[in-house]
């Protein structure tokens, strides 16, 4: 007599719990999506509440803007760089400072020492901006300017830079980093106190919305919040609190929402599990058009767009075996398609060290344009729609957002918590985590604590060399300008500028005045800090 064989015993599984803090199961069925939330919230591409993408037809109508984070030394290396990058196919400039002009600091300024040109581009004075963007046509290439403290200078020096070419400010399109509360929290180029640092990006939000309507004055970073040590779910959340803790200041001076929302942008990591940082991107599109509707009376479907640019950055890279990373920056590439992107600014293999090189750059490029012209990604919008695994992933990471949102609601707000060092100091213990979770190989990085080459071979990495000769090019060059310049103009306009700071009025139509005298960046700072003071960072123990 035959026995019935024995059933297999079942394998013991691990848990599997992505960094959001969501446990994996090892297969979803349509059961899961209705038991958390089901398809309601889901919606068609192009419409509310845009889970699918802003635009109906998404990349099928005009693919995602191609950007490359680049700027080094002075102007002229830097415009020789930007149409390197252009006539290789680039679409969208995205533009490095140096630390000296990042807060606010003149390249003479005995702290730039040592620091000018080194980590971005120079600059100074109008001049920069006229010689950086010689022979780039403003209404074909779309520019972004990765700059904060020192943002309503340049903001006002680019918007100047085109009137002086002949463009319409009305017209000019671009955005500006320009969100302080996130360098409070993460990267640090801060210059004023947190309330006078809101009231600025206040001021280039109402000034853009009167004067240049279609330029974007902020880009909200929960980018380099996630970078400091934020967990994805955290990087949306705190980044929905920074960009209404903007709105609130701006509709306090009268304006409405429909007035100037439209024009506000995210700028989003993409490092990590592919299906997280989608799911992130899906449930974050859908919970911000719910926020502006809901709780602002948004009218305006623009309003409610989460426009964003993404492409991971440095945070997610290795020094370890750096050629990885070009594979790296291929899933960074998909993970941003597969999210809706508006823009794609890629990594280079060689952030980890160095500011990239053209030959890195031009691998990204490529990586970016593959995408489009070879894999497939343009064809239709938002091919996970519909998969158990990412509508149920995508409903549960809402919610966790809208908990975050509510916990920082409930202890008094994101500028209070920010202000006393809260978040600074809770994402600084998540990153310490999980530094320590890498050096024990709890969390996995391949190159790091998985897979290493013993005896690893020297890297071959091009290094962006510090020029003393370049350093100094730029100092004469301040120093012609200011010898130039009409210094009795310079002298009213700064005064105005410290008056309106005074009385609280906007200050940008006297920054514009100052620049368009051509005042330089450090010299409108010193006036601007005489006023609000200098941040002093809270220490939390």
């Amino acid at each position: 007599m035959n026995e019935r064989p024995k059933s297999a015993p079942k394998p013991e599984l691990k848990p599997v719990v992505n960094e959001s803090g969501i446990e994996i199961k090892p297969l979803y069925t349509a059961e899961d999506v209705e038991q958390n939330g089901g398809f309601g919230f889901l919606g068609k591409p192009g419409e509310y509440p845009f889970v699918r993408g802003i635009h109906p037809l998404m990349y099928r109508h005009r693919p995602f803007t191609m950007r490359q984070y680049t700027g080094f030394g002075n102007p002229v290396q830097t415009n020789q760089r930007f149409k390197y990058l252009i006539a290789n196919g680039q679409t969208g400039l995205n533009v490095a400072f140096d630390l000296p002009t990042q807060i606010g600091l003149d390249s003479d300024d005995p702290l730039a020492y040592g620091e000018v040109g080194r980590v971005g581009m120079a600059v100074d004075s109008l001049r920069d901006f006229e010689i950086a963007f010689e022979g780039i046509d403003l209404d074909r290439i779309t520019v972004s300017l990765t700059i904060n403290g020192a943002a309503p200078q340049l903001i006002a020096m680019f918007l100047a830079m085109g009137e002086k070419r002949g463009y319409d400010a009305k017209q000019l399109r671009g955005t500006a980093q320009n969100d302080i509360l996130k360098e409070f929290i993460g990267r640090g180029t801060w210059i004023y106190p947190v309330q006078p640092s809101i009231r600025l990006v206040g001021d280039t939000i109402e000034f853009c919305a009167k004067e240049a309507p279609k330029y974007s004055p902020v880009s909200v970073c929960g980018y380099h919040i996630r970078e400091s040590g934020a967990n994805p779910v955290q990087e949306m959340a705190y980044a929905f609190c920074i960009a209404k803790a903007y709105a609130d200041d701006v509709l306090k001076r009268g304006l409405s929402i429909d007035e100037f929302a439209g024009r506000l942008s995210f700028n989003f990591n993409i490092f990590g599990n592919i299906f997280e940082q989608v799911a992130k991107f899906r449930a974050a599109r859908g919970l911000w058009a719910k926020i502006m509707k809901e709780q602002y009376g948004a009218k305006e479907p623009g309003s409610m767009w989460m426009r964003m640019i993404a492409g991971g950055g440095g945070g997610g890279l290795t020094f370890e075996q750096p050629e990885v990373n070009i594979v790296r920056g291929a899933y960074y590439a998909l993970i941003s398609a597969l999210s809706g992107a508006q823009t794609m600014a890629l990594c280079c293999f060689d952030e980890a060290y160095t500011i990239p090189s053209e030959y890195a750059q031009r691998v990204s490029l490529r990586t970016m344009q593959l995408l489009t012209d070879e894999m497939g990604l343009a064809d239709t919008v938002d091919p996970l729609a519909g998969s158990y695994y990412v509508e149920t992933l995508t409903n549960q990471m809402r919610r966790k957002m809208e908990q975050t949102m509510a916990e920082v609601d409930s202890q008094g707000g994101i500028v209070k918590l920010v202000a006393e060092g809260a978040v600074q100091s809770q994402v600084s213990a998540q990153a310490y985590a999980m530094q320590k979770d890498i050096e024990s190989g709890k969390f996995r990085k391949v190159g790091v604590n998985r897979y290493r080459v013993k005896d690893e071979e020297e890297r071959e990495v091009q290094m962006h060399p510090y020029s003393e000769a370049d350093t100094q090019m730029q100092i004469d060059s301040l120093n012609r300008i200011r010898g130039e310049r009409d210094n009795v103009r310079v002298t009213a306009a700064l005064a105005r500028l410290a008056a309106d700071a005074r009385a609280e009025r906007n200050v940008m139509p006297a920054i514009m005045d100052a620049v368009k005298a051509y005042a330089s960046v450090g010299e409108i700072t010193r006036e601007l800090a005489g006023v609000y003071g200098r941040y002093q960072e809270p220490i939390r123990f």
